[in-house]
């Protein structure tokens, strides 16, 4: 979906690739899973918005995880939006163009 926006993708396969692909690549925007192996989501935001060559990148939660309180600890994590699965394509879409 992104791809076809005309945006580059670089993926990971768990928590800690997602940081240290965040480190190496220094994207303009991560979008982020919250359930994932080694770290989970909440994790690698915490450490990727901690790092100081990583802190300004903005991330998105993309998450099935739908209570208040995930939403709350996500941000508090460092995230910049969170946003539930399903996600509408538009919405991703629109987020991604407001935040990169």
């Amino acid at each position: 979906m992104l791809e076809a926006e005309g945006y580059k993708v670089v993926t990971a396969n768990d928590g800690v690739e997602a940081v240290t692909k965040a480190k190496s690549e220094l994207p303009d925007l991560i979008i982020m899973d919250v359930v994932m192996p080694n770290l989970n989501g909440f994790q690698a935001t915490r450490a990727i918005t901690n790092d100081e060559t990583t802190w300004h990148i903005p991330v998105i939660l993309l998450t099935s995880k739908d209570m208040e309180s995930d939403r709350i600890w996500g941000l508090r994590q460092g995230a910049t939006a969170f946003l539930h699965k399903p996600v509408e394509p538009e919405a991703l879409i629109a987020m991604v163009n407001t935040l990169s």
